[in-house]
C-alpha cells in the first residue's frame, strides 16, 4: 500500500512539473513570432522566427532580413514586413539593426551584434510578450527553442492553446520529461549547453536548428526566461549558436534604421522600461484573468528557498523602470559594487556589450551571485536603497515636473526597499541603511580678504568643498590664515591638492568625473581652470593632465551667494528661471569698450531675451571688458561666455564674427541649459586634440542660484585699497 501510495506520488509529482512548465512553454509559444513578407504580398517562405519583447515591438536576428545571396529581402510599403502569430498576419517595419557598426570605426568596422528590432505598424494591436533575463546565461539544463509558425490559423487549433506546438528542441529534461507530453510539441531532444565564446551561446551537435528557427527565441526554463536568440547551426563546429539576450545593452541611437521613429536618445533603456512595466501591469487586479508569465515563473520557482523570489523581481523591476536612466554606466557598476562589498567597481565597462552595465535593471541581474539567501536579499536591499537616495540627490536638482516625477518615483522605490528589509538582522539594517553621499560637484572658492602694504597685492584664502545640489556644501579642506597670500600661491597651493581630491569625488560618485567649479573675485574672471593641470593619479610621480577635456569646469561669482536670511538676488533668480524655461537659448552679443555706452549696456543687458547668454569676446581682465561683464550679472544673467584671453581690440573686428559665430551654433544645440557644461567640456576636449580652435581658452560662467556657492568661510574684513 505504501509502495503503490509512493508510486502514485511520484506521478502526481511528475503531472505537476509537467503542468509547470507547460505553461511556461505555452507563454513562450504564443509571445513567438513568424517573420515573413508583408501583409498582402504574395505569401513567400518563412524567414524566421522573432519574439514580442515589449508592446508592439518584436527582437529577432538580424540575418532573418536578409536573402542568402545577401540581400534584403524585398518589403512591402514604407518597408513593410509581416510578423505572424495567434492565427493573423501583422505588418511590421524594421527599426532598429543592430547588425550596423558604430560610426566612429573606419570602413564599417567595429562590433556587429545580429539582433533586430521590428516595430508593429498598428500599435493597438493586443499581443503577449516574453520575459527577458537581466543576466548572463548560466549552465543551462532545460532550455526549448521556439519557431514561429507561417501558416493560416497555427497555434489556433482545437485541442491546445495558442503556440504549443512551436517548441522545436530541448536540452537535458529530467528522465519523466523525455516522455510524451500532454502537448502536441517535437520530441525533447538532449542538447549540452558549453561555454559562451565570441560567437554567443553554443548548445551541442545533437540538436538541429530546423529552418525558420533563425531569431526565434532561446527558453530557459529553470529560471523561466528567454536568455538568447537562435543564430543557427554553425557547420565547420556542429554546433548551434544563440546570441545572448544581454546583447541588446549594446542598441544605441546609431542603430536606428533612416526613416524610422525609433525609442528616443536612450532606446535601451526605454525598451526594456516598456518590458518590464508591461509585465508588471499583468497582475492588475480586475485584469483578463488569464494566467501571466509571471505566474508560470511563481509556479516553477516556488519552493526553492529563495527570499529574493520572483515577485520581488518583478516588483523591483517595474519600480527602476519608472526611474530615469543612469548618467553613465559607471555609476551602475560602481552601485552592484557597493552592495556585494566590493572595494572596486572592476566590473568590464566602456563599450556598451554585453557585459556592460547600462541601466539599473543591468545591475539589478548582476546581484545574482549563487550566494546563500540571506546574503542575496541584503545585496538587493542594499543595491536598491543606493539606487533610490542617488535617484532622489539627482532629482534636487532638475526643476519642474521632471523633478517632482524623479522625487516621488524615488520615494516609491525607497518604500519598497524598506519595506523588504524589516526582515534583516539589525546589524545589516544599521549597515545598509546609510547610504554614501554622492557628489556631483567640487567647489574651489578663493575669498579675498585684504590688500598687503606692500604694494598693494590682494591677499587670499581658500576652500575646496564638496557638492550635493540645492546649495549643500561640504568643506573637505581649508587654508585659512590671518595673514593671507596672493591669488598665484593659492592658486599653485590648490592645484596641488585637487588633483587627489577630484579622485576621491569621482570615486565617491560612481567613476563619473565631477564637475569642477571654481569662485573668484570679480578681478580674476579671465581665470581659465580648465586649463590648470593636476596630477592624473595619487602616484608621487604621476603625470600632469589639463582638466577642462576630461571634466566640465565652470566659472562662479565669488561676490553672489545665498545668505541665511536674504537669500538670493532676486534679479539672479528671475534670469535663471528664464533660461531654464525658455525654448531655446540665445547668443546677446556684448559690444565692450567706446561701441557701447554705459547706459547702453546695461539697457542691453537688462532689458535682454528670457533665453539670452551674454557673450563678450574681448579681455575681462580689465578695463572695459571687466566693466560688461560686471554689468551683466548685476543684471543678473546666471550664464554668460568669454575668452580668458580676450584679444587685442586692433583685430576685433577680424575675430568678433567668427567667435559669436562659434557661440551662436553652441547655444543652440542644448535641449536645456543644465547641458551647457558638458556641451563646453566637449568642445575643449575637441580644441586639445587641433580641432574648435576658438574653444581653446573659452570661460563659462555657470552660476545656478537654486546652487549657492556656501557663506564665506572666513571673518576677515574686506578692506579697499589704500
Amino acid at each position: 500500500m505504501a509502495a503503490s501510495e509512493g508510486g502514485q506520488g511520484s506521478a502526481r509529482s511528475e503531472r505537476a512539473d509537467r503542468e509547470k512548465y507547460a505553461h511556461l512553454l505555452g507563454h513562450a509559444g504564443r509571445a513567438t513570432v513568424a517573420v515573413r513578407a508583408a501583409p498582402g504580398v504574395d505569401p513567400a517562405p518563412l524567414w524566421g522566427s522573432g519574439v514580442f519583447v515589449a508592446p508592439g515591438w518584436v527582437l529577432t536576428c538580424a540575418h532573418v532580413l536578409v536573402s542568402g545571396d545577401g540581400r534584403r529581402r524585398p518589403t512591402g510599403p514604407g518597408g513593410e514586413v509581416g510578423v505572424a502569430f495567434g492565427g493573423r498576419v501583422a505588418a511590421a517595419r524594421l527599426e532598429y539593426d543592430l547588425s550596423r557598426p558604430a560610426p566612429e570605426y573606419p570602413a564599417g568596422h567595429g562590433p556587429r551584434t545580429d539582433l533586430a528590432l521590428l516595430r508593429l505598424v498598428d500599435p493597438d494591436v493586443a499581443h503577449p510578450c516574453a520575459w527577458l533575463s537581466d543576466q548572463p546565461a548560466a549552465l543551462l539544463e532545460d532550455a526549448f527553442i521556439f519557431r514561429g509558425h507561417d501558416r493560416p490559423g497555427a497555434g489556433t487549433d482545437a485541442g491546445h492553446g495558442p503556440g504549443e506546438d512551436d517548441a522545436v528542441g530541448a536540452c537535458p529534461a529530467p528522465a519523466h520529461m523525455i516522455a510524451p507530453a500532454p502537448m502536441d510539441v517535437d520530441p525533447f531532444i538532449a542538447v549540452r549547453f558549453g561555454a559562451r565564446d565570441a560567437r554567443g551561446l553554443q548548445f551541442g551537435s545533437d540538436v538541429r536548428v530546423t529552418p525558420g528557427a533563425s531569431g526565434g527565441p532561446l527558453l530557459d526554463c529553470d529560471r523561466g526566461e528567454v536568455v538568447g536568440i537562435v543564430k543557427g547551426s554553425h557547420r565547420e563546429d556542429r554546433v548551434g549558436l544563440a546570441v545572448p539576450v544581454t546583447e541588446l545593452r549594446r542598441l544605441a541611437p546609431y542603430h536606428l534604421v533612416p526613416g524610422a521613429e525609433g525609442l528616443g536618445d536612450d532606446p535601451y533603456h526605454a525598451l526594456m522600461s516598456l518590458h518590464d512595466r508591461w509585465h508588471w501591469a499583468g497582475q492588475d487586479l480586475g485584469g483578463s484573468g488569464e494566467p501571466t508569465w509571471f505566474d508560470a515563473q511563481h509556479a516553477i520557482m516556488s519552493g526553492r528557498g529563495r527570499l529574493w523570489g520572483v515577485q520581488e523581481r518583478l516588483q523591483a523591476l517595474d519600480l527602476l523602470a519608472s526611474l530615469p536612466a543612469p548618467r553613465d554606466p559607471l555609476v551602475v557598476a560602481a552601485a552592484v559594487a557597493e552592495a556585494l562589498g566590493r572595494a572596486d567597481p572592476s566590473g568590464r565597462t566602456g563599450r556598451a556589450g554585453p557585459w556592460t552595465l547600462r541601466t539599473w535593471r543591468d545591475g539589478h541581474g548582476a546581484l545574482y551571485q549563487g550566494s546563500d539567501p540571506y546574503t542575496e536579499l541584503c545585496a538587493f536591499v542594499h543595491y536598491l536603497r543606493i539606487v533610490a537616495q542617488r535617484t532622489a540627490d539627482e532629482a534636487r536638482g532638475v526643476p519642474g515636473d521632471e523633478g517632482a516625477g524623479m522625487r516621488a518615483a524615488a520615494e516609491r522605490l525607497a518604500l519598497f526597499v524598506a519595506a523588504k528589509a524589516v526582515v534583516l538582522l539589525p546589524r545589516d539594517r544599521e549597515r545598509i541603511g546609510p547610504v554614501r553621499r554622492r557628489p556631483d560637484s567640487v567647489l574651489v572658492e578663493f575669498e579675498p580678504l585684504f590688500y598687503d602694504d606692500a604694494g598693494g597685492r590682494q591677499l587670499f584664502n581658500w576652500s575646496v568643498s564638496e557638492g550635493y545640489g540645492q546649495g549643500q556644501w561640504q568643506r573637505v579642506e581649508v587654508q585659512e590664515s590671518r595673514n593671507g597670500m596672493t591669488f598665484e600661491e593659492a592658486r599653485g597651493q590648490v592645484l596641488r591638492r585637487l588633483g587627489p581630491r577630484l579622485l576621491r569625488a569621482d570615486d565617491a560618485a560612481g567613476g563619473v568625473r565631477v564637475r569642477l567649479e571654481v569662485a573668484v573675485p570679480e578681478e580674476h574672471w579671465h581665470t581659465a581652470a580648465d586649463r590648470w593641470q593636476v596630477p592624473a593619479s595619487t602616484r608621487r610621480t604621476a603625470r600632469l593632465r589639463p582638466l577642462g577635456p576630461a571634466r566640465a569646469v565652470v566659472l562662479r561669482d565669488q561676490g553672489r551667494r545665498q545668505e541665511d536670511r536674504e537669500g538670493v538676488d532676486p534679479a539672479w533668480l528671475r534670469r535663471w528661471q528664464g533660461l531654464v524655461g525658455a525654448g531655446r537659448l540665445t547668443a546677446l552679443r556684448v559690444p565692450p569698450g567706446p561701441r557701447a555706452s554705459v547706459s547702453g549696456l546695461s539697457r542691453l543687458l537688462e532689458e535682454a531675451d528670457e533665453g539670452a547668454v551674454p557673450a563678450l569676446c574681448r579681455s575681462v581682465a580689465d578695463g572695459t571688458g571687466l566693466e560688461a561683464v560686471g554689468w551683466a550679472l548685476d543684471a543678473g544673467h546666471p550664464v554668460a561666455l568669454w575668452p580668458a584671453g580676450g584679444h587685442d581690440e586692433r583685430d576685433c573686428d577680424r575675430v568678433c564674427d567668427e567667435f559669436h559665430r562659434e557661440v551662436r551654433q553652441l547655444l543652440g544645440a542644448p535641449k536645456s541649459v543644465a547641458e551647457l557644461p558638458e556641451l563646453v567640456r566637449e568642445l575643449r576636449a575637441k580644441a586639445a586634440e587641433g580641432g574648435a580652435s576658438w574653444a581653446r581658452d573659452l570661460v563659462l560662467l555657470y552660476d545656478d542660484p537654486g546652487n549657492p556657492i556656501p557663506q564665506l568661510f572666513s571673518q576677515g574684513t574686506q578692506l579697499s585699497p589704500q
